[in-house]
């Protein structure tokens, strides 16, 4: 017996919630971890490896929680190019379009083994945007460089 649906999996529509879209395939799971979406007591569902006709394969993650939820600074560090659909009533109420955030706080760390920020284990690790072109960020306090996307 033959499939005919072989590439087609339907996964239903949100009533309120937002989705991810165009992320590169497989990043997916990447996201959900830095967002903590697996702390939220709300449904997650992750999409991989989906067609696209502008990127070939992309990923897609569907959350049935409010927006607000959401940290758009860690998700525009993580990749300013993923589309933030709001869904509300069963709709595209809103699209969000990030962009790299002047200032990132923990979530990366400085590799400096002289910054105050190895010494001081309490201290918040902040990065500000030095170049948006190359996607260069410096440490706040000794100015180590960290520079390009974000990939483990």
């Amino acid at each position: 017996m033959k499939n005919t649906n072989e590439d087609t999996l339907s996964i239903g529509a949100l009533k309120e919630g937002f989705v991810l879209d165009h992320i590169k395939a497989g990043k997916a799971m990447t996201i959900y971890d830095d967002l903590k979406l697996g702390k939220l007591d709300c449904t997650v569902a992750i999409i991989k490896n989906a067609s696209s006709s502008k990127m070939g394969k992309k990923d897609i993650i569907k959350v049935a929680c409010p927006i607000d939820y959401l940290d758009l600074d860690v998700l525009g560090f993580i990749d300013h190019n993923i589309t933030v659909n709001v869904i509300k009533d069963g709709i595209i109420h809103e699209k969000r379009t990030l962009h790299l955030p002047a200032k990132i706080v923990n979530i990366i760390k400085c590799k400096n083994p002289r910054c105050i920020t190895s010494i001081e284990q309490e201290l918040d690790h902040v990065f500000v945007l030095a170049d948006e072109k190359t996607e260069l960020y410096r440490c706040m306090y000794c100015e180590t460089k960290f520079s390009g996307r974000r990939d483990r």
